[in-house]
């Protein structure tokens, strides 16, 4: 998996095979500012399984931003928008 980061977004990109359809992948947003995300073809024995941790710095994204996409080629992309120096988060919400 390829992070590429700017200032306002993360963006995580895998080519898939084309084995792997869109309802064979989860994305999870986890505790601690973390991505879990999963890849499973249950029909095949071998090359079937792709599994990642995304850590990201604590208070460095928005979790509630993220958004994956997965291309007619196979190719999954995640993006994860940044927070802006200052933004907190108050329980229902971000503040500046």
């Amino acid at each position: 998996m390829d992070v590429h980061s700017t200032t306002a977004t993360h963006t995580l990109t895998v080519a898939l095979p084309r084995t792997i359809q869109p309802e064979m992948v989860t994305v999870s947003a986890k505790k601690g500012d973390r991505l879990d995300v999963v890849a499973d073809a249950w029909h095949m024995e071998s090359d079937s399984h792709y599994e990642w941790q995304v850590r990201f710095p604590p208070g460095d994204v928005d979790m509630s931003t993220v958004r994956a996409r997965f291309g007619s080629d196979g190719q999954l992309s995640i993006d994860v928008k940044r927070r802006t120096q200052g933004q907190v988060y108050d329980g229902w919400g971000f503040k500046c």
